[in-house]
């Protein structure tokens, strides 16, 4: 495990950068006396009220109150984490991020260069096959299919998508030209091999979509079959710069979007594609499994509102109690989550390909709260019309409940429960002496 930066290094990269640089590449700044200002990237306003100052390298919005240096700038607009963003800045200057040993020596990152090294033979794969889709023999038919499914030229420019062709060597001949780039190879699972040593490409035949993380790099691949046998997607193992349960398809592409409201989170790539076809910018997608508390916990990070779209059948809807699950304990005050159902045998891309985009964004707007979905289902396994039930529901909803982060979030679906249970009174008692035990003028507070 790396040790902490130290805190040296941090103050040092901080005094070789300029804040103005930082945010004017970002956002149009306009000179204010000695001061720059613009209107606040963190808010929506008419009249500028953010403000940069080059002598302090801080900036302040006197509408919504966000300050902070250039490390906590680029954490808030480009959603880094403290580490990301040091690195990012560290980047800027052409430095290495050092890091502290027990013994309070610094060393550098031995894993640098080497993850520096996997994502740009990543970037490299991309291209090879966006190349492939063009120029291979075989490319005609990949371009047919993705006609057939009503993408055009321009969208798959867009998400880069290319095409894996079918011999078994094709990235192991541009790329692996010596015994350590072959292994490399081996490591980010671009090749396998075989019992007997034979060494041969993991995708092939299939419809390419790199997945950028959240820093836009490459990480992995998810591969689309087109006909025949197999897994309908493939997608990249886990590596040492791809875990599945992280990442999320699209979701770099929809976080380039200044005030993102919204996030909807659906089951496949083509998915996301097709919906940003039809101007619908802000899908992204979990890969091939389900979408985990990692996955919560960054998307309500970037928004305030993450909708969850599924099919509307059993499979739909478990997937969904799956979410919840995952979602309660990274839950926070001030997002919706809302779940949003599909009719039997379609997914959005067929679903947008239908109806279009106003349709379907009126469908989103009235997608069903949390606090609906969590006890219809619920209420579908525990009758309340018995004591029994009415405990066996509690007992089912209480413990997922508590661990709901946000306090609010907590007391409104108590709230829900005590309804269904009988115990409103209960509830609102409670929380009237919760209440007067918290005001200034109490006894208890004055203890």
């Amino acid at each position: 495990m790396a040790g902490k930066i130290p805190r040296e290094f941090i103050d040092d990269l901080l005094a070789r950068t300029d804040i103005v640089e930082i945010v004017d590449s970002r956002v149009r700044l306009k000179k204010a006396g000695k001061n720059y200002s613009a209107c606040c990237p963190f808010h929506d306003e008419k009249t500028p009220s953010f403000t940069v100052s080059q002598d302090k390298q801080f900036y302040h919005c006197f509408g919504c109150g966000e300050h902070g240096n250039a490390i906590s700038f680029l954490m808030d607009y480009d959603r880094l984490e403290f580490v990301e963003a040091i690195e990012e800045l560290a980047k800027m200057h052409g430095l290495e991020v050092p890091r502290e040993q027990g013994s309070g020596r610094f060393t550098s990152n031995k894993d640098k260069q080497q993850n520096e090294s996997d994502f740009q033979l990543m970037e490299k794969v991309t291209r090879f096959f966006q190349h492939q889709l063009k120029h291979h023999a075989q490319g005609s038919k990949a371009v047919e299919y993705l006609k057939q499914r009503g993408l055009s030229g321009e969208i798959v420019k867009q998400w880069e998508i290319g095409y894996a062709p079918p011999d078994w060597d094709a990235v192991l001949k541009t790329f692996g030209t010596d015994n350590a780039l072959r292994k490399q190879l081996l490591d980010l699972k671009l090749v396998n091999q075989n019992d007997n040593g034979k060494q041969y490409d993991f995708f092939r035949d299939r419809i390419m979509f790199p997945i950028r993380d959240k820093r836009g790099r490459v990480c992995g691949f998810g591969g689309r079959i087109m006909e025949g046998n197999g897994p309908k997607y493939l997608n990249s193992p886990e590596t040492r710069i791809f875990h599945k349960g992280y990442e999320l398809f699209g979701y770099y592409q929809t976080r380039q979007q200044r005030n993102l409201q919204r996030i909807m989170v659906v089951e496949g790539y083509m998915d996301v594609v097709a919906l940003s076809q039809y101007g619908i910018q802000y899908a992204t997608a979990a890969l091939g499994t389900a979408t985990t508390q990692d996955h919560m916990t960054m998307l309500m990070r970037g928004t305030q509102e993450i909708v969850c779209c599924y099919d509307g059948d059993r499979a739909g809807r478990d997937a969904a109690w799956r979410a919840v699950e995952n979602a309660l304990p990274a839950l926070k005050d001030g997002v919706q989550l809302k779940f949003l159902f599909l009719p039997d045998g379609e997914d959005p891309d067929t679903m947008v390909r239908q109806i279009g985009q106003e349709a379907f964004e009126e469908m989103v707007a009235r997608a069903t709260p949390l606090s609906t979905f969590f006890f219809d289902a619920l209420l579908k396994q525990h009758s309340v019309g018995t004591p029994e039930g009415k405990i066996a529901l509690k007992s089912a909803a209480q413990p997922l409940i508590d661990q709901v982060a946000g306090e609010q979030q907590k007391l409104m679906l108590s709230e829900e429960l005590s309804k269904h249970v009988g115990e409103y009174d209960r509830f609102k008692l409670d929380r009237d002496i919760r209440a007067a035990n918290a005001s200034p003028g109490s006894a208890a507070s004055r203890q």
